[in-house]
């Protein structure tokens, strides 16, 4: 199977370079599912290239992209805001329409899951939405995985601990805490009316589990919880992986192709 893959990019209402990955099947598909990477990871991560492998073969085409100051996008990684994401995340949105697709399902993972939270239920023709471990309280996680020394840190030096693993802190603006702090993704998840999974292990060690109950009971769509036993927010087990990524392929697949759509259209009418 011959598939095509472009680099493209478009411009958030700022005026910086989002760069993004198109993938479609040799023949033209009829739908498309947007991937939301997770916190400074990029457009081409595990996560991503595993989707679109599954996806493509179905006749779905998958498009990424990398959030500001991530990947090869444009602004510096510190001065990014949950604002300037949401934004960026409209702008694809419209980039994959004007491209022709219609027929839209999102991804998001972690940190691209909460912004997926927050701009869905803006677009009730989003034929379904899949969350992997999704944060829905990013200024709970920030302070349970700092503590209280390194927030005071981070308020004073404008510098985060580094989350990747490196040696040298990340320059990360405390405005982005404080901005963080005005939106509420368990009120926003109240609006989506496009049906949604989430994927979670029941070792994450980042993301608390009553953060995910809560969203459950926010959802008022049609939603599925698969909680994986034993996996942590990476899915680090390969099996863990594997069902993660199936989960969500197989949800997509579902709620995206022309015959499902077809029957339920045929059951309502």
């Amino acid at each position: 199977m011959e598939i095509t893959q472009q680099a493209l990019s478009f411009q958030d209402s700022d005026g910086h370079l989002v760069a993004a990955i198109l993938t479609e099947p040799p023949d033209r598909a009829e739908g498309i599912v947007l991937l939301c990477h997770g916190f400074l990871s990029t457009k081409q991560s595990n996560t991503n290239r595993r989707l679109t492998e599954l996806l493509v073969p179905q006749g779905i085409s998958t498009f990424g992209f990398d959030w500001f100051g991530m990947g090869e996008s444009g602004g510096a990684f510190a001065d990014i805001t949950l604002g300037r994401c949401c934004d960026q995340l409209e702008r694809a949105l419209a980039f994959i329409t004007c491209q022709g697709y219609q027929r839209i399902g999102l991804i998001g993972s972690s940190f691209g899951g909460l912004i997926s939270l927050l701009v869905a239920g803006r677009h009730p023709h989003l034929l379904a939405l899949g969350l992997k471990c999704p944060v829905l309280d990013f200024p709970e996680l920030l302070r349970l995985e700092f503590g209280v020394a390194a927030m005071g840190h981070w308020k004073d030096t404008g510098e985060i601990p580094n989350v990747t693993g490196g040696d040298k802190p990340i320059a990360l603006r405390y405005d982005f805490y404080e901005d963080c702090l005005k939106y509420d993704a368990y009120q926003s998840a109240e609006t989506i009316i496009s049906p949604t999974l989430i994927v979670h292990g029941d070792q994450d060690e980042l993301i608390p589990l009553h953060q995910i109950q809560r969203l459950v009971g926010a959802l008022a769509t049609e939603k599925k919880l698969c909680i994986l036993q034993g996996a942590n927010h990476y899915f680090g087990k390969p099996e863990d992986f594997r069902k993660m990524t199936t989960l969500l392929g197989e949800w997509m697949k579902t709620h995206l192709t022309t015959e499902t759509q077809y029957q339920a259209g045929n059951q309502k009418g």
